[in-house]
C-alpha cells in the first residue's frame, strides 16, 4: 500500500515523522538562558544555605540526653559556624503521636551544605528519641522587617501628630 501525498509505501511516512519527532525533542547542549555555558549543578550543593530546624523530642528523655543527641545531630552536618539552639522546653502536642501526648521542642538555625543534609536527615529518621522533626530553608526572619533609627523616629512622630489632630 502506497501513501497518495508521498507516493511512498505507508511506513515510510511514518518513518519520516518519528525521525523528525525525535530530532524535535532532543535536548540540545544549549537550552534556555544558558547558551554556551556550562552549568554544573553539583556546584549549587557546595553553597551553605541556612536552615531552620524544630525537633519534637520524647518528653521522657532527660535534659541532658536531649542536649547530647543535638549535638550529635549537628555534629553531622559539618557546619562552621555553631548553630543557634532555642530550647522550647516540655510542652503538650496539639494532637497524640502513639502513645505520647507531651513532647520536648527544640529550635534550631544552621547553615550548612545541601549536600550534608541527606545524612542529617536519615540520623534523625534512625533516633528513638525524636517523635518528629521539620527542616525548613531560613529566608528570613518572621515579622515585620527591622527599622532603622531613622524609621522609627518618623513612626513615632506621625503617630504624634495623628494623636494631636483628635
Amino acid at each position: 500500500m502506497r501513501c497518495p501525498l508521498l507516493r511512498q509505501p505507508v511506513g515510510f511516512k511514518l518513518q519520516l515523522l518519528t525521525t523528525a519527532a525525535i530530532a524535535a525533542f532532543t535536548p540540545s547542549s544549549c537550552f534556555g538562558n544558558q547558551r554556551e555555558a556550562v552549568y554544573d549543578q553539583k556546584e549549587d550543593c557546595r553553597v551553605p544555605r541556612t536552615y531552620e530546624a524544630v525537633y519534637i523530642f520524647d518528653s521522657t528523655l532527660e535534659d541532658a540526653a536531649i542536649s547530647d543527641k543535638i549535638k550529635r545531630f549537628h555534629g553531622l552536618l559539618a557546619a562552621k559556624e555553631q548553630p543557634e539552639v532555642a530550647h522550647w522546653g516540655r510542652r503538650q502536642l496539639a494532637y497524640s503521636i502513639g502513645a505520647k501526648d507531651n513532647g520536648y521542642y527544640v529550635v534550631s538555625k544552621f547553615a550548612t551544605e545541601p549536600a550534608s543534609l541527606p545524612e542529617y536527615e536519615r540520623a534523625l529518621k534512625l533516633d528513638d528519641g525524636v517523635i518528629r522533626y521539620l527542616i525548613t530553608l531560613h529566608e528570613h526572619e518572621v515579622g515585620a522587617p527591622p527599622q532603622s533609627e531613622e524609621d522609627l523616629a518618623a513612626a513615632t512622630r506621625r503617630d504624634d501628630d495623628d494623636d494631636d489632630e483628635d
